[in-house]
Order: structure tokens, then sequence, then C-alpha cells
């Protein structure tokens, strides 16, 4: 296995999180603009962990919720590389939905992130 492909791999990231009622809007599920920043964290371990360096989000995209999450549910946000260049890179990050009390998962966002890799100087800097 290459030495970049090896990085790949030991860089997807996975975090899981519960849906409880202080993280709920008035129709018991998950604020929207909580959803995406453990989706950007979990983009930014990701990053971190392939590069070793400091990472800044550069773009957000491609982000659609097909449903809601709801009180009481379990999600599992997974971030992977999707591209790699000389100072910026691309996670995917899918984020996984179950019941607390049935064995049913689905994928229910997928959110594309941008980053590049900085220097001391604050400057873009190579990540291979």
């Amino acid at each position: 296995m290459k030495y970049i492909d090896k990085r790949i791999k030991q860089s997807r990231t996975s975090i899981f999180k519960a849906i409880f009622p202080k993280t709920t809007n008035h129709h018991d599920t998950l604020f929207r603009g909580t959803a995406l920043p453990l989706m950007d964290e979990v983009s930014v371990i990701c990053a971190a962990r392939f590069s070793r360096k400091n990472v800044v989000t550069i773009n957000t995209d491609q982000i659609e919720y097909k449903k809601p999450f709801p009180l009481a549910s379990i999600i599992e946000l997974v971030g992977h590389f999707a591209k790699v260049g000389k100072t910026n890179f691309v996670v995917e990050t899918n984020t996984y939905i179950e019941d607390m009390y049935c064995y049913c998962r689905e994928k229910v966002v997928t959110g594309i992130f941008t980053f590049v890799a900085i220097g001391a100087d604050k400057k873009p800097s190579s990540i291979i």
C-alpha cells in the first residue's frame, strides 16, 4: 500500500453522539445549527489526522439533510478523504442515524468540506 493511501485509511474519523433534549428544537429534532458544527468537527479531525498540520476549513459544500434527527437517536459522523491536493484537501462527511431502541440505521446527511493546511506564518503549507 502506498504511503498516501495508508495515511488516508488511517485518518478516517468517526464520532458518535446522542440526541438529547437540550440540542433539539420545538419539533423534538436536532437543530441544524448543531449538526453542521459536528460535521465540521469530524472533518477537521480527519484532516488533521491525515496532515498532522494546522488546517482551516475554506469551504463547505453540498450539505443536504434528507430527514431530521429525532430526539433519543444516535448519530454517527464519519469523515473520510475524497481528494488530496498539494496544500488543500477534501473530506466527505456522512452522518448516519439510528434509533436507540432498534437496529435500523440510515445515512441522512452528506457534506463536503475543503481544507487548507497552513504553516506558522498562516500561509498555505504543503501536506504531502
